[in-house]
């Protein structure tokens, strides 16, 4: 490949590594269970919580901390938190029927996402909280409710689009929600239905990074809240979803030297850094850089927790310029958050057994076969991009990987990453990864931080191939001890608990 290797090493907490220092138990897992096979650790996602709930003291705010299911369909996860004081956002029936048998209590629920009937009679059914989109779903609700019956239900009305006076800043369409400068009709319905609903707040969703336009609709929302309470209605929260992000990479240096000499190689200025010279949403035409990164920021310094932090001390800039959370706490309302995969930050780790490793005829990158999909370790689909750490299969080497050190005497090698499909396309990642040293068949890749969407959220079974097994583990006196997923409760774990 030509200068040094490009390594994107992933951030790895203390309980993270542990776990991954652990090879004899990680091998005998994939031995028994399979390739692949994921790994969850519910404990951390206790740590996170905490982590949200020190930034609401910081601010004096009361609220509910929402995880978000759909980021991970882990029984384990869902029974740990349902053991604290947290709640969970569930977007569809079978999501609200794991919660409830999970531990979590109706007044501990939000029912977001698009609803069919079923969802919408189970949430009234239950009690649940339920987030509307629109004018129609709203009807729907009230219909439900007065032709079988059903307890008054609480609402939240979801909003997007929003946008400031002044300067010009303007939130992103979603096909979510119904358009903050439209919601007149939305607001008539509630008062038409009061007899079945009770209005608890408005909630936004936007699908971007951005804390300048989650500010504005943050603003849109506390103004939104104002013309409820003008028309009589008692709103007493807002929500504002989830999209607190994590940082996935040890070494933000890394991130910048990476980006910036991938787009070099799409320049055609050094040589490519991806399989079949893929570009990541970038081109050149005619020796001119076009299109647009299409990758998750990997570093970002100040990501969940701490972003929600950076948001509740954003000014608002249409309300003389007073921090947000000092708005939100003057009027006494209460914060909702919705983090998925800024709550599972850690709290996972993928493994791949390397079946082949094949040198090109071509030279070049080494070819390397997992037992695993594309589908099963679904980094790039959301466009994160971090290396692996390769964990030997000679239990007595050590866990290796870019920051571990590599094994004494090995020269790093580039790979490429390919699945068990027979599909061209099915590539663990397009990108080069550069290795500390030459896998072996046997060997295992630990893909560390996947719990939040890039685990199981889009597994398949083409092929007639396995979904990936899943697995919670915990340390109990310095010892790592496991359960198969489904079989983890918040009590000593009993059954299968090795």
């Amino acid at each position: 490949m030509g200068g040094q290797p490009l390594y994107l090493a992933p951030r790895l907490a203390a309980r993270l590594r542990s776990l991954l220092d652990a090879p004899d138990l990680l091998h005998t897992l994939t031995d028994g269970l399979g390739s692949p096979l994921n790994l969850v650790v519910p404990d951390q996602l206790v740590d996170n919580l905490r982590q949200f709930r020190s930034v609401y003291g910081k601010h004096h705010l009361a609220g509910q901390v929402f995880f978000a299911h759909k980021a991970n369909r882990s029984s384990a996860l869902l029974r740990r938190l349902a053991a604290t004081d947290a709640g969970v956002d569930v977007a569809s029936l079978g999501e609200l029927q794991h919660a409830l048998g999970a531990g979590f209590t109706p007044d501990r629920i939000t029912a977001t996402g698009p609803k069919n009937p079923e969802f919408l009679w189970l949430a009234a059914r239950t009690s649940v909280t339920v987030s509307l989109d629109t004018r129609g779903e709203l009807d729907q609700l009230a219909t439900l409710i007065r032709k079988h019956t059903l307890p008054r239900a609480r609402i939240l009305l979801r909003l997007s689009g929003f946008e400031t006076s002044g300067v010009r800043v303007l939130s992103r369409r979603s096909r979510f929600g119904t358009a903050a400068g439209e919601s007149g009709p939305l607001l008539e319905a509630v008062e038409r239905h009061t007899d079945v609903v009770d209005l608890l707040g408005v909630a936004y969703h936007l699908d971007t990074t951005s804390l300048t336009e989650k500010a504005t609709a943050l603003e849109g929302c506390l103004r939104m809240l104002e013309e409820c309470r003008r028309r009589g209605l008692r709103p007493r929260a807002v929500d504002i979803g989830g999209g607190f992000g994590v940082d996935y990479l040890a070494d933000g240096g890394q991130w910048d030297r990476y980006t910036t000499e991938l787009t070099e190689a799409v320049l055609g200025t050094r040589p490519p850094l991806t399989y079949g010279g893929h570009g990541y949403g970038l081109r050149s035409e005619a020796g001119t850089l076009r299109g647009t990164l299409g990758l998750y920021p990997a570093h970002r310094p100040v990501a969940g927790a701490r972003y929600l932090d950076e948001l509740l001390s954003h000014p608002a800039t249409s309300m003389d310029g007073r921090p947000l959370a000092a708005l939100l706490l003057e009027h006494l309302y209460d914060l909702h958050t919705e983090p998925g995969r800024a709550l599972l930050d850690q709290c996972g780790v993928t493994l791949g057994k390397v079946l082949e490793v094949r040198d090109q005829e071509t030279g070049g990158p080494l070819a390397v076969r997992l037992a695993a999909k594309a589908d099963d370790v679904a980094l790039e689909e959301h466009g994160v991009l971090m290396d692996p750490l390769v964990i030997p299969r000679d239990t007595a080497g050590a866990v290796t990987g870019p920051g571990t050190g590599p094994v004494a005497g090995a020269e790093p090698v580039a790979v490429h990453l390919f699945g068990s499909r027979c599909l061209e396309s099915d590539l663990i990642t397009r990108r080069t990864v550069f290795l500390p040293h030459r896998p072996e068949p046997g060997d295992l890749l630990a893909f560390a931080n996947t719990a939040g969407y890039c685990m199981d959220f889009h597994a398949t079974r083409a092929q007639h191939q396995p979904v990936a097994r899943k697995v919670a583990a915990w340390q109990e006196g310095g010892t790592w001890r496991w359960c198969l997923d489904d079989q983890y409760w918040p009590t000593t774990p009993v059954g299968g608990a090795q």
